[in-house]
């Protein structure tokens, strides 16, 4: 297995363990080839949900820009769901895990088909 691989099953892993969820194999695989080159970056590959500006950014460039979704208060209320889905206290949020939850919060899983 490459390192993608290597990657999608470590983001599988958190969607069961810490997200209690059976993840869909093949969106996964998509929503994390479509985070690009991020994934293997230490510092791009986890969302920091703390910081109002990232979630602005995640808000604007991947639900508005790359979802299609029209902007207004349920985009930031899908973000806020997906960090308690994902865990308050959890610190390492993987983009790939994040972007995901939103995709299926949103059920725009035909962004990636």
């Amino acid at each position: 297995m490459g390192k993608r691989d290597d990657l999608i099953a470590k983001y599988a892993e958190d969607l069961k363990t810490k997200c209690n969820m059976t993840p869909d194999m093949a969106l996964l695989t998509k929503v994390t080839i479509g985070c690009g080159p991020s994934i293997y970056d230490n510092d791009a590959q986890t969302v920091a949900a703390s910081d109002k500006d990232e979630l602005e950014r995640i808000k604007a460039n991947f639900l508005v820009k790359k979802l299609g979704l029209k902007d207004g208060p349920a985009l930031m209320d899908g973000i806020n769901a997906a960090v308690e889905t994902y865990g308050k206290s959890e610190r390492n949020k993987f983009r790939a895990v994040f972007y995901y939850l939103l995709v299926k919060h949103f059920g725009k899983e035909t962004a990636y088909k």
